[in-house]
């Protein structure tokens, strides 16, 4: 899989960001845009709270066709009632009349603070002559998009002919059942919407919807894709390998810009009875606050994966069949702790990556999770959000 270097927007696609006034001075509202329509899916939160836009984008990508995307940061129009919902559609508008397209065919993203009446009127007024700032650099568009996140992420990735490009933001609240923060993907290859659509939500679930930094669902998480067709068809395998390798790639990407995160987790459960039971004993590795902080203090504390693995209760769980790894290296067999070099697994243990590795020996079922460790620097992030 080729990735670009630095990441860039495929033909056809520009975006921009700037600051409206949501933000003391950074960017806080970010447009992207096609020249020509382009067939579209999105996925959304499954939380029963859904922000204004969601329950908008719901509607719109029904159409299966975008020209472009809007989205602010700050301020994530959740709870906002009737008024929220007229301020999303004003968002709409107000970029689609700066896109020279019809409302229908823009999605509005919000995130941020919960709770807050949207400035839009200061959102109208920054979207005026937002396109002419439109450029190919698909972290200008990031930028907009931030919140607690460290720094902007894209990705590109060649697909045959086209590129895939992802633009993403998300470090808490993270455990959707359907995508993670905001991650918008735009492509210029040649594919109708219920492909499309098919092929995001098969991506989806094995990435965004394997990823957890806290086990919290936000209110506002949004996956859509846009594919204005501008290089042709694309095979589909060819085009859906590099999708899934991408998601995965921004998976990792948002799991190691957790909220005081300072390394990767991974855990890979295999011999599980099936890929749900799978998932389910890997997100409750990934979730548990002792395995994180356990990664976290460089701890081998063998008993906390067991743990974890044992308190999935409604799971084919044998402790006579199961094993476990730490960074490759044994400290489970059998359902009993094993011998192993303390010190190594310490020294492995303080890396930026944590790879946990569970055999269940009950089945074929096979599931990756992702997540971060719990820091300090997580408590401190979210005891003051609200005021940020």
């Amino acid at each position: 899989m080729r990735f670009h270097e630095p990441p860039v927007l495929p033909r056809g696609f520009r975006c921009a960001s700037r600051n409206c006034g949501l933000k003391p001075a950074q960017p806080d509202l970010a447009l992207f845009a096609s020249e020509v329509d382009a067939a579209a899916a999105a996925v959304f939160t499954r939380n029963h709270f859904p922000g204004a836009p969601v329950t908008l984008g719901r509607e719109t990508i029904r159409g299966g066709v975008l020209r472009g995307i809007v989205a602010n940061s700050r301020f994530s129009n959740v709870a906002t009632g009737e008024r929220g919902l007229e301020d999303a559609r004003r968002m709409a508008m107000a970029a689609a009349s700066e896109l020279g397209t019809t409302a229908d065919r823009v999605l509005v993203s919000s995130t941020g603070v919960i709770g807050l009446p949207l400035p839009v009127d200061r959102i109208e007024m920054g979207l005026r002559g937002m396109a002419s700032t439109l450029g190919g650099d698909p972290l200008a568009g990031a930028r907009g998009i931030m919140t607690t996140d460290t720094r902007p992420k894209a990705l590109s990735v060649q697909a045959g002919n086209a590129t895939i490009t992802w633009v993403a933001k998300g470090s808490g609240m993270i455990q959707p059942d359907m995508a993670t923060m905001l991650v918008f993907m735009f492509t210029d290859a040649e594919i109708e919407a219920t492909t499309l659509d098919r092929m995001l939500r098969r991506a989806v679930h094995g990435s965004f919807n394997m990823l957890s930094v806290d086990s919290d669902t936000s209110t506002s998480d949004t996956c859509a894709i846009m594919a204005n067709g501008l290089a042709g068809p694309v095979p589909a395998a060819v085009f859906e390998a590099a999708l899934i390798a991408g998601c995965v790639r921004v998976t990792e990407m948002l799991a190691r810009d957790g909220e005081g995160a300072t390394k990767l987790l991974r855990v890979a459960v295999s011999g599980a009875t099936t890929e749900d039971e799978a998932r389910r004993v890997a997100r409750s590795v990934i979730n548990s606050p002792l395995i994180k902080t356990m990664a976290h203090g460089a701890d081998p504390n063998v008993g906390r994966i067991l743990m974890a693995i044992g308190k999935c209760f409604d799971c084919t769980i044998r402790p006579a069949a199961t094993s476990a790894r730490i960074n490759g290296t044994p400290v489970v067999d059998r359902g009993r702790r094993v011998e192993f070099d303390e010190s190594a697994v310490r020294e492995a243990l303080g890396g930026d990556t944590v790879d946990i590795d569970v055999e269940l020996g009950v089945g074929n079922g096979h599931a990756i999770a992702w997540g971060c460790d719990l820091s300090a620097g997580y408590i401190e992030e979210n005891a003051a959000y609200y005021s940020s």
